[in-house]
């Protein structure tokens, strides 16, 4: 699983500033439901453009949570231009750090506030007129840009942690090569930009593992009355549980580790790792 701070489960278990502001002076809006990751941020301001009151409403990981309850504390007490000021890295920081594939929470904060400031000075945000590249996440050219040239990305995996594109079909991943090539120019060093093997993405990768359940598993475990349950996959994490007789045998720590780990590696990666799910 994720290695997350103590920082980021205190935020994620006891979130700050949860709901939406009354009569706020501005909100902006990131994300969607159907990508998985949704943020509303709305904040209040005094006379004197200080930021008296911020909250949010989230949708999405416990980093997501922990990144937009932070946000709201790094906030208040700042002027509106001080705030305007605050980068990714900083909520990232002031968690203490986070999943290299979960960044994407912390620039997903930092765009709502963004936003939410676009919104209260009555202007439109220069991203929104980039070109689509990744259809799944919504993510613009600009978008991609601005993540490489501000966290020296060198990837097209680091562009899928910063900004979740490429994350989905992968459709775009020639796409978000060619960006990078362009944005860090022909001098600079560039990690992996060479076509290589074709990433497995997310969706892919449960695909493959709903497939190899149902096509090689599932059958073995419903002849001894038994079945199983894909649950969750997170990063190389692969959560099932046993259904039927399997379920009571004592052997299901063998089944799960001998029998069902072994063809998700064999026939998806190999570096997968079965958990059953906790009771």
């Amino acid at each position: 699983m994720w290695e997350y701070t103590d920082k980021v489960q205190q935020h994620f278990l006891n979130p700050q500033n949860v709901g939406e502001v009354e009569k706020a002076s501005g909100a902006g809006e990131v994300g969607s439901l159907a990508c998985g990751d949704a943020l509303k941020l709305s904040f209040k301001a005094d006379a004197n453009d200080i930021i008296i009151e911020a909250k949010f409403k989230t949708f999405g990981c416990a980093s997501a949570i922990a990144s937009s309850s932070v946000l709201t504390e790094i906030m208040i007490g700042k002027s509106v231009d001080e705030a305007l000021k605050i980068t990714n890295e900083d909520i990232a920081d002031a968690l203490g750090g986070l999943p290299k594939e979960k960044m994407h929470c912390s620039v997903m904060g930092r765009e709502a506030l963004e936003a939410a400031i676009a919104d209260y000075r009555g202007l439109v945000l220069p991203m929104a007129e980039g070109e689509i590249v990744c259809e799944c996440f919504g993510v613009t050219d600009l978008d991609v840009i601005r993540a490489v040239n501000e966290s020296n990305l060198r990837s097209v995996e680091e562009i899928t942690n910063f900004t979740k594109a490429g994350g989905g079909c992968g459709k775009c991943e020639d796409r978000l090569r060619e960006i990078l090539r362009e944005a860090v120019g022909k001098k600079a060093e560039v990690v992996n930009l060479d076509p290589p093997p074709k990433r497995m993405t997310t969706l892919q990768k449960i695909k493959q593992i709903e497939e190899v359940l149902e096509r090689e598993v599932r059958p073995g475990l419903k002849k001894d009355g038994g079945d199983i349950e894909l649950i969750d996959v997170d990063g190389d994490f692969v959560t099932v549980s046993l259904r039927g007789a399997c379920k009571s045998c004592k052997k299901s720590q063998t089944t799960i580790k001998e029998y069902v780990e072994k063809k998700l590696r064999e026939l998806v990666l190999d570096n997968l790792i079965v958990e059953e799910e906790s009771q």
